[in-house]
């Protein structure tokens, strides 16, 4: 089944089951599927789901942040509520020893010498660990591997 089709039996199951929570998280992740596939007049993959999930998922994190400094509890409570949904779809993590591995293996197979060669080592790293890790973390431990 595609991650897609699976959204929306679970988008089903949050109607009958009657958790409104849920659903309001399932329906805007929907509609944000759809609205990309309406821009680019395409069908949608699992990798591009989950490329609108990931996207999703960081736009919830960063809300959470600026919600916790404003001090309103009540929208990081719902902001938070929507990203388990929505982590829910994300495939498994990858561990921290994973990913140092992957990072290894790209300086190595690279060649990368310096902070110079940080674009190569990215390129290589990054379709190993979309949608299983944060790139802005990962950027930077490439960066402090390169550095150090």
């Amino acid at each position: 089944m595609s991650l897609k089709a699976r959204i929306a039996d679970d988008m089903k199951t949050a109607m009958k089951a009657r958790d409104a929570e849920r659903l309001a998280a399932i329906r805007l992740l929907m509609a944000a599927i759809k609205q990309k596939e309406v821009d680019e007049r395409i069908e949608l993959d699992d990798a591009a789901v989950t490329a609108v999930i990931e996207k999703m998922v960081k736009q919830r994190r960063d809300s959470i942040t600026q919600y916790e400094a404003g001090n309103r509890p009540d929208l990081v409570a719902k902001e938070q509520a929507e990203l388990a949904v929505l982590q829910d779809y994300m495939p498994q993590q990858l561990s921290e020893a994973e990913i140092e591995a992957i990072i290894d293996a790209a300086i190595a197979s690279s060649g990368a010498a310096g902070s110079k060669d940080m674009g190569k080592v990215v390129g290589a790293v990054k379709p190993q660990v979309a949608g299983r890790a944060d790139m802005g973390a990962v950027s930077a431990r490439i960066k402090a591997k390169l550095a150090g």
